[in-house]
């Protein structure tokens, strides 16, 4: 059995509004079940473990999907998800792929978090499949080559746009702008129509755009993995 390790943001606090954020809950449970339905173990860890932070607007009528409905009466996932492992305490080398789901939450928290670096560098370097959706790029900006070059240089990559985080008015609030910095990084950064599905694959490194992309990067990985 295929072993895939999630990571979710510890951070609930959405800057200095006094709003609530965390991950983004389709970007979660599409994947999560993409990839339990085809037979993957799937491991959650979060920088603090235990129950990571949903951020409240993702779990409105409006964003409900048939992924995130089966979720709300899976008691078992729920449990897992409710007791995440600390980040610092997994290993690359335990598990067959990486996936981040984001939500605004890994802005500030998953963008800094040095036990995540090296755990992106152990995947990618391992030649293991790095996937990241929506905010969660934002994971992936610490890591580096032996040479001290982002893993994102000379990469066809994509995110949370600029003009997705104009359209839900947080592009003041965001600690910086994660299309910018990537592109800052030598990423060469791919975009499709806000908020539709939009997908990138360069070699072991997926990106998804937004929260729609979660269910179709989750596919590209199972289907890389297939051909391996």
């Amino acid at each position: 059995m295929k072993k895939v390790l999630f990571v979710l943001t510890s951070h609930d606090q959405l800057g200095n509004t006094g709003k609530k954020t965390g991950f983004w809950m389709e970007e979660f449970a599409s994947p999560f079940y993409e990839f339990i339905d085809n037979g993957y173990d799937v491991t959650i860890a979060s920088p603090k473990g235990g129950q990571p932070p949903v951020d409240p607007k993702s779990n409105l009528e409006e964003w409900q999907t048939d992924s995130t409905r089966r979720f709300q009466k899976d008691k078992s996932s729920q449990e897992k998800l409710a007791n995440t492992l600390v980040l610092s305490q997994v290993s690359a080398s335990d598990y067959d792929t990486l996936f981040i789901p984001g939500g605004h939450g890994p802005m500030w928290d998953l963008a800094v978090d040095k036990n995540l670096k090296k755990l992106v560098e152990d995947f990618y370097f391992g030649g293991k499949f790095v996937t990241a959706v929506c905010h969660a790029p934002a994971g992936l900006l610490q890591a580096t080559d032996k040479d001290g070059n982002s893993i994102l240089k000379g990469k066809k990559v994509t995110g949370f746009t600029d003009s997705e985080e104009d359209a839900v008015h947080l592009e003041k609030v965001v600690p910086f702008l994660l299309e910018d910095r990537m592109k800052e990084l030598g990423g060469k950064f791919e975009k499709g129509e806000n908020f539709q599905p939009y997908v990138v694959s360069d070699g072991k490194l997926i990106t998804g755009q937004n929260p729609a992309s979660s269910f179709v990067a989750a596919q590209k990985v199972i289907k890389g993995l297939e051909k391996k």
